[in-house]
């Protein structure tokens, strides 16, 4: 993306994809592809060079529209403080706008947190459905019994559901609970996040 500077004042935001007049000339659309940067400087045109400085995880973080600026001969788009998403469930209180299924007291938004046990949670159901037959099996044929290393498994997979759900709880900023997330190499070259990962499916 590129913009038009004029007397020192950004006038137009350019996508380079067509030709544009400038005063009393007009240029094609391939001087974006053709001309050194120097070049387009020459008449004004600055290829927009983004700040990521104050960009944050969009999962986590809510960021602002990127404002623009010239200086010193360098167009910058740059992001201002980002809002964190709620940590927590937002309730409908006294004075909302409640729809009529809803009262004061329900979730009106949920937080990131319950956002991530719901995964959790899902994940969890999902490495358990392939071995429900063998609890329904147990269940309606008197002789039979779930195989040692699959009842360990299912332990497994709740205990480790468990834990990751009290992790997540555990977070009183949303930067704790992105670190959750975020994996790290050693020198070995394994790589691990304070979250852990689910037992080994054994099937």
């Amino acid at each position: 993306m590129y913009a038009l500077v004029e007397n020192n004042q950004i006038t137009k935001y350019l996508k380079g994809n067509k030709g544009l007049t400038i005063g009393e000339y007009q240029y094609p659309k391939s001087i974006f592809t053709l001309w050194t940067e120097e070049e387009l400087n020459s008449i004004g045109i600055y290829t927009i060079q983004i700040d990521n400085t104050n960009k944050k995880n969009e999962e986590y973080y809510i960021n602002t529209d990127i404002s623009y600026s010239y200086a010193d001969g360098v167009v910058t788009g740059s992001y201002g403080n980002p809002t964190s998403k709620p940590l927590d469930d937002v309730l409908f209180v006294e004075g909302d706008e409640i729809p009529s299924d809803k009262s004061v007291g329900d979730v009106k938004q949920y937080g990131l947190k319950s956002q991530k046990i719901s995964i959790i949670k899902q994940q969890a159901g999902g490495l358990l459905a392939p071995t429900d037959w063998y609890v329904i099996k147990a269940n309606e044929v008197a002789d039979y019994s779930v195989p040692t290393d699959i009842a360990t498994y299912r332990t497994n997979v709740r205990t480790k559901s468990n834990e990751m759900e009290t992790q997540i709880k555990a977070c009183t900023t949303v930067d704790e609970l992105e670190a959750l997330y975020v994996y790290t190499e050693d020198a070995e070259g394994n790589s691990t996040r304070p979250l852990g990962e689910w037992p080994k499916e054994v099937i």
